[in-house]
């Protein structure tokens, strides 16, 4: 059936109706007083005057919508919101949808104007007769642009409160911007936009997102007697939700359907066929945020969420950037491989349980484009702590959600002052002579300014008596040996050791400056997994680092690209120093500390880590196509030792990080390179000293000393 356009209004005919149906608006709102002739006289004058002032948001609203977090092949990884809303055109809304909301909401939509003059006459006239407000007179246009304004008002009670509350100032200004939205944006436009914004119960804002929640299909494909329930559902949600209230859902259908018929939407017998129909429900619960992840990327889902609250590419502001998220309507595509994530899922959790003291975190990048690849955790993210979850992401800084300051990273850290080392022109060849234990003045260490990092003796040791003699730099990393790193360290240069590690992406968990202390060469600053797959990745990449990034791109509901951080890469060291970095580390898998860890089929490096006390443990290793670090560790209140403990079903007299994280990193690696191209690295040549060590040949790796 046609409908009839609305009448268009002068300016002069806009206020006067304006005014006068905010005047009889302030009889129906329950007692609330008439202005004054003079305010009545003011209002005039200042509603004249105003009315080409309307906000721009009541035309267009920004309607906060549903983002989806997609990885790189564009599967969906979760779906994120503060309202679930997926806004669609009018063509995609069902015909019956449009007409059940008009008639049981607004009859006389298609016929009048902003305001409904006979409408108000009529409620008024009600009104009077039982005593008190009984029937209201809004119509479409007006409930829209009420709604408008509660979703501007987001979840601040206050402002929700002055965007609902019963005053005739309120309601003035609703009746103000009605009569020029109706005007500018005509009717079709208008209930769109109304079906777009309203809320229909159980989260689901809009019709699409309704459709969805109550019978999992799209809004176009409504039935009569579903769309008939939705319609009725609007003016009280809860009341008429047919979840919990059959019985008052099927009478408010029943009602919108008499409306409809009277409107002559639908025939008599079209109505008498669908009231006969019983509501058939299929719902759709709404699976919102990084807990619903799959593959166990939550934890990965929640560090992209906070790249966008904390990334000036996504606003200058922390306001900005904080409306831009709650908005949604994000379609971001992120760097996570759904095999590699498989992967560092299956590893993180094949030997530490999720009802373990201790936990495991592997984190995995590609070399040459700072690609997050995968983020795995062995205890499951979420909020449930009786089920062992966590939201704690044990791979990254305290910034973008993890522990307060990271971890101690022992020996995972030698390959970096070997880099400053060999930058320094300090062959692999040199060799130093030491007993098992070493002491060295602190005062022999420069910092970057050129003074003494201080004035005490530095006492260290190796882990076994037995480890004494002589080492050059190839078997001073493949047997993890501290006074080899002291030494080496004071020869290159505390400063130039720290340097280095900054020039690889080494930080430190909270962000930090670097203490400078001889220690640092052997792992006693703490950091993150994710920071040291990156800086391991330089290695792979042949000296070259790139930022750790996790998007690729982002669209906004409207499918325009929004700017995204992109990786930045720099020289961090010549080719020749990582080159001869890899065949030293290749060696700590082949027969050093780290057999647990190689891997059969390809080139790959790595080093193994365990600190003082055994209270964290690493595998950082990597081949040239991908960088994998596993920690291993308790990540609960004050950290505990990992001597005498049975983790993953697995007894450990004392964990190493060839032992537990050189497994798991195995695990890691094998499922994510799967059917990969295997390159090699760039052969190259490493002299070697011309004494062998006098250090056992097997044994586990040595403990680092802690900074004290």
């Amino acid at each position: 059936m046609q409908k009839r356009p609305g009448r268009r209004l002068t300016t002069t005919q806009q206020a006067a109706a304006f005014l006068g149906v905010a005047a009889l608006s302030g009889v129906m709102l329950a007692g609330i007083a008439l202005p004054a002739a003079g305010g009545i006289g003011l209002a005039a004058k200042g509603a004249v005057e105003e009315f080409d002032e309307i906000p721009s948001n009541l035309r267009t609203p920004p309607l906060s919508q549903r983002t989806k977090i997609l990885d790189r092949d564009g599967n969906t990884i979760a779906t994120v919101y503060s309202r679930d809303r997926t806004v669609v055109p009018l063509n995609d809304i069902s015909p019956y949808m449009r007409d059940a909301i008009v008639a049981i909401e607004d009859s006389r939509f298609y016929e009048h104007g902003a305001v409904d003059l006979k409408g108000i006459l009529r409620a008024l006239n009600r009104n009077v007769q039982a005593g008190e407000a009984t029937q209201g007179a809004s119509t479409l246009t007006q409930q829209y642009v009420k709604n408008v304004f509660v979703e501007e008002a987001g979840d601040d009670p206050e402002k929700v409160a002055q965007a609902t509350q019963q005053t005739l100032g309120r309601k003035v200004r609703e009746l103000k911007y009605a009569i020029q939205v109706e005007e500018e944006l005509g009717k079709k436009k208008i209930l769109e936009n109304y079906l777009n914004i309203t809320f229909f119960g159980n989260q689901a804002y809009g019709v699409e997102a309704a459709a969805q929640r109550y019978f999992s299909k799209r809004a176009k494909d409504l039935t009569l007697e579903e769309a008939a329930l939705l319609a009725g559902m609007v003016q009280s949600p809860s009341r008429y939700d047919p979840v919990n209230n059959v019985e008052e859902a099927t009478e408010r259908r029943n009602t919108v359907l008499t409306r409809m018929v009277a409107a002559r939407d639908i025939t008599r017998a079209e109505a008498e066929k669908a009231m006969a129909t019983p509501i058939r429900l299929n719902v759709s619960w709404p699976k919102n945020g990084c807990i619903t992840a799959v593959s166990g990327a939550g934890f990965f889902c929640d560090y992209v969420r906070k790249t966008v609250l904390n990334d000036p590419a996504f606003g200058r502001t922390e306001k900005e950037r904080s409306q831009l998220w709650n908005l949604g309507g994000l379609t971001i595509k992120t760097t996570l491989d759904p095999r590699a994530q498989r992967a560092a899922n299956k590893a993180a959790t094949a030997k530490v349980d999720k009802s373990d003291k201790f936990a495991a975190s592997v984190v995995q990048v590609q070399p040459g484009s700072g690609k997050i690849l995968s983020m795995g955790q062995s205890r499951p993210y979420g909020l449930n702590q009786k089920q062992n979850e966590t939201v704690l992401n044990l791979a990254v800084s305290n910034r973008m959600g993890g522990s307060t300051y990271g971890f101690q990273v022992g020996s995972t850290f030698k390959p970096f002052t070997a880099a400053a080392a060999l930058e320094k022109g300090i062959g692999p060849a040199t060799s130093f002579t030491t007993d098992w234990k070493l002491t060295l003045p602190e005062s022999s260490f420069r910092t970057c300014d050129g003074s003494p990092s201080g004035n005490q003796p530095w006492a260290l040791q190796n882990e076994l008596e037995s480890e004494k003699g002589t080492w050059d730099m190839t078997s001073a990393l493949g047997k993890s040996i501290n006074t080899y790193f002291a030494l080496l360290e004071q020869k290159a240069g505390l400063c130039e050791t720290i340097e280095m590690a900054k020039k690889v992406g080494y930080e430190r968990g909270d962000g930090k400056e670097i203490a400078a202390r001889p220690a640092v060469t052997l792992g006693s600053v703490d950091s993150t997994p994710l920071s040291m797959a990156s800086a391991y990745a330089t290695f792979a990449n042949r000296g070259t680092y790139c930022t750790p990034i996790a998007i690729e791109s982002v669209k906004d509901a409207r499918g325009k690209n929004i700017p995204v951080p992109k990786s930045t890469c720099s020289k961090a060291m010549s080719e020749r120093t990582a080159d001869t970095i890899n065949q030293m580390l290749k060696g700590v898998v082949e027969d050093g500390t780290g057999t647990q860890a190689g891997l059969k089929d390809r080139d790959n490096a790595g080093k193994t880590g365990t600190t003082n006390d055994r209270k964290d443990a690493w595998f950082v290793g990597y081949t040239p196509n991908l960088s994998t670090a596993v920690w291993v560790g308790d990540d609960v209140g004050e950290k505990s030792s990992m001597f005498d403990v049975t983790i993953g079903g697995q007894y450990y007299d004392k964990v190493c990080g060839g032992c537990l994280p050189g497994p798991i990193w195995r695990i890691a690696m094998t499922g994510a390179l799967d059917a990969s191209e295997a390159p090699s690295f760039n052969p190259v040549s490493v002299p070697r000293g011309k004494k062998k060590e006098s250090e056992s040949e097997t044994g586990p790796e040595p403990e680092t000393e802690t900074d004290p």
